[in-house]
């Protein structure tokens, strides 16, 4: 897969864990422990980004990247580990607008977007 095949398919990938956050919320169970959606190495666009060699890990947009991704994965595990302790005031409140969940989404999708443009 291309640059902007993996992004783009990172950028639907990602976008679809809002969805399945509100549903661990409504539920209080999620198919996916804490402890596998808190890390960024577990899913396709985080273990794409592992498989950089050394030259390819020098570049800013993989780094901006890489940095975002962590910091999403930290997010969507805290709101998932909320709604799974039956928390969901607070869960909700940590999916709301503003939150770290959703600026770090947008921030992750923006980067992601800015190095698929970005000349090779």
């Amino acid at each position: 897969m291309t640059l902007n095949d993996q992004i783009n398919a990172a950028i639907g990938a990602h976008g679809l864990w809002k969805g399945r956050l509100k549903d661990a919320i409504r539920t209080g169970r999620s198919d996916v422990p804490v402890h596998a959606v808190s890390v960024d190495n577990q899913c396709a666009f985080g273990k794409w980004l592992q498989s950089f060699d050394a030259e390819g890990r020098k570049s800013p947009n993989y780094k901006t990247c890489c940095d975002l991704h962590r910091k999403f994965h930290a997010a969507a595990g805290d709101v998932l580990a909320l709604a799974l302790a039956g928390k969901r005031q607070e869960a909700e409140r940590a999916l709301a607008d503003n939150s770290a969940f959703v600026n770090t989404s947008r921030d992750l999708t923006r980067a992601m977007m800015t190095w698929a443009a970005a000349k090779p």
